[in-house]
């Protein structure tokens, strides 16, 4: 028994007519009568009998049928569900991001990810790059972005770009009168920024030793976006990254650091798995969306 004899047989139930059963399977009558013979044979009973004519089945074939047309209603349930998922009209996208590209980058990359898969459903996360990292090993989230590169051996690793370190201040603050702002400026500042055991933190250390100042962190902070209430709120002086839109959350300024410290803005997957072709449209659309922010910067 294979599947085409079941389909030739659920056809000639249903049409209760071989010639029909052929139009409607679109073949030819004696290519179902030969099936069917076969089919018959193969079971060791009789499916069809003519009675006056017409094709009438037998008590055997009714059984049958039932479990035959369950059978493929499944099977058509199954195809139209292979149809959509290569129309797109269903599928899942996992997406993790550390706070800056949730902000700066997955608003722009997912509204062009949508236009074309208007039918998928889109799962954004913003979690620390710890937290990213296993869950692409684990097989929880599709892509990772995060703010620096990563050293696992089960992650692979692309740098969509750099985003530079911006000092970030309340308008009646004296340092928002400079163009930009160096360590020199900020010692009688108290000084919000990254712990100096983070990769931001350690590249910041760097900067002001070769200034020939030491970095005193008076605030320290996990996720950049925290700066903005405490800044608002007359604490100090922040160092963070330039990635996250300041502008548009309020009233304070942002000014350029110097000298320059960049962090990597870095795309990760599972390296045990193949992408999938969604993973691969979305990570394109990431890719555009570092390009058009470094055309408004």
């Amino acid at each position: 028994m294979n599947a085409r004899q079941l389909e030739v047989f659920r056809a000639v139930m249903r049409n209760r007519s071989l010639t029909a059963a052929a139009e409607a399977l679109h073949v030819s009558q004696p290519a179902v009568s030969k099936l069917l013979r076969h089919f018959e044979t193969q079971i060791g009973y009789t499916l069809f009998e003519r009675l006056g004519g017409r094709l009438v089945p037998t008590a055997e074939a009714q059984l049958l049928y039932r479990d035959a047309d369950r059978i493929f209603r499944e099977i058509e349930v199954l195809r139209g569900l292979s149809d959509r998922i290569r129309d797109k009209q269903l599928g899942l996208l996992r997406v993790g991001a550390s706070a800056p590209p949730t902000f700066a980058l997955l608003p722009f990359a997912t509204e062009r990810f949508r236009q074309r898969n208007p039918g998928l459903r889109v799962v954004l996360q913003t979690m620390s790059a710890e937290a990213i990292e296993e869950h692409i090993t684990l097989g929880n989230i599709d892509l990772g972005v995060i703010m620096r590169w990563s050293a696992e051996a089960q992650l692979r690793c692309e740098s969509l770009g750099k985003a530079a370190i911006v000092a970030l201040m309340r308008p009646n603050s004296p340092l928002a009168e400079l163009s930009v702002v160096t360590p020199a400026d900020l010692v009688d500042y108290p000084l919000i920024s990254y712990s100096p055991q983070t990769p931001a933190g350690k590249l910041l250390d760097q900067a002001f030793q070769k200034s020939g100042v030491p970095l005193q962190v008076q605030i320290e902070m996990s996720l950049s976006i925290a700066a903005f209430s405490l800044v608002q709120h007359g604490l100090g002086i922040a160092l963070v990254d330039g990635l996250v839109p300041w502008r548009d959350f309020g009233d304070l300024v942002v000014r350029p650091f110097q000298p320059d410290v960049f962090l990597e803005i870095v795309l990760a997957r599972s390296a045990l798995r193949p992408q999938t072709r969604y993973g691969r449209e979305y990570a394109r659309d990431l890719r555009a969306a570092v390009a058009a922010l470094s055309r408004r910067a």
